[in-house]
């Protein structure tokens, strides 16, 4: 475990934040961050969870500290010491820290939680999950994929079937055909996040199918995909988070130039969101959805493929934008 912030120094006790136990009815001063396995500058959710928080944390003058996992048994004895050190609220990052923050929430009602890509049913009363229309994000890939392919014939590698993924995937699909209804759309579901060899491995037969642009959507899975057909030649979009600055290495790996975009979730903007109403003392529990009407979703920059794209795709591209931003552009894709 990893502690560092303007109230923990070496996880040690220096500033006392009140009275554990008492409820916090007015709004917070003190924040904290405890990340999935992994750093505050990795380029992925945790990085720009961090982002977000520390964004608030100026703007808002909050104290805040925060806590880098090394594993995944970890998680709960991180958040008790977010709260021990009486942070007053308790960012978590990403879907595999959903039983540890349910139970660190019933155990510290006084304390309000965020948790970035996940929600619960039915709502617990101090979380707030942060939650992302991946089906309009997938939609933004997907068009911007048919109208780049030459072939029309597009391939997508997904992780595991779960609710987000398929939505990525839907959306994906639906894109496609909104701009190119003759357009042929390959899509696989692996069983795995972390398997970057089988993503390749599904890219390159899809590639064999005629595919020139694949879209990955699972983690490493996706990520091994995108790199292996990007590297084989393919246009490529990534998921979740720029991935050119992470799979990519910020433009130093070899196919950094067929990354075209990719879709994203605005973690920052919603961690940032979450925390203000903390802060304003309107919290709610629940769940908040971040889509194309609140900044919650959008696609990546270009980077070194910028000039490969036709004005007139960016000009399209902005419109599909804004329609999904107004509701005049829906995917069809049901939750």
């Amino acid at each position: 475990m990893q502690c560092r912030g303007g109230f923990l120094v070496r996880c040690i006790v220096v500033v006392l934040l009140g009275s554990l136990g008492t409820p916090v009815l007015a709004g917070v001063t003190r924040v904290g961050l405890v990340t999935d396995v992994g750093k505050v500058d990795d380029r992925t959710f945790n990085e720009f969870a961090y982002i977000g928080m520390m964004r608030a944390v100026k703007e808002l003058s909050l104290q805040s500290a925060f806590i880098e996992t090394q594993q995944p048994t970890d998680y709960e004895k991180n958040i008790e010491q977010l709260v021990t050190t009486g942070a007053e609220m308790i960012i978590t990052v990403g879907f595999m820290l959903g039983d540890a923050t349910k139970k660190m929430a019933h155990k510290h009602p006084q304390v309000r939680f965020a948790i970035v890509d996940f929600a619960y049913d039915p709502p617990v009363p101090n979380i707030l999950g942060l939650t992302f229309a991946e089906d309009q994000s997938g939609f933004l890939a997907g068009a911007l994929a048919g109208m780049m392919s030459k072939s029309k014939t597009l391939g997508m590698v997904a992780g595991v079937a779960i609710p987000p993924v398929v939505r990525f995937r839907k959306g994906y699909e639906a894109g496609v055909k909104h701009v190119c209804a003759t357009c042929q759309v390959l899509g696989v579901y692996l069983d795995s996040f972390t398997d970057p060899a089988r993503g390749k491995t599904a890219a390159l037969s899809q590639m064999d199918e005629g595919a020139d642009v694949i879209f990955g959507g699972g983690g490493t899975t996706g990520s091994g995909a995108i790199l292996g057909a990007s590297q084989a030649g393919a246009w490529v979009i990534g998921v979740d988070q720029d991935e050119y600055r992470s799979t990519f290495k910020q433009g130093d790996v070899r196919g950094a130039n067929k990354i075209l975009s990719s879709a994203m979730k605005r973690v920052d903007q919603a961690v940032y969101g979450a925390i203000k109403v903390a802060v304003d003392g309107t919290f709610q529990g629940g769940t908040q959805v971040f889509d194309a009407s609140n900044d919650g979703i959008g696609l990546a920059p270009f980077h070194l493929t910028d000039s490969a794209i036709p004005e007139a795709v960016k000009a399209k591209l902005q419109a599909i934008s804004t329609g999904l931003k107004t509701g005049t552009v829906r995917t069809g894709v049901t939750r």
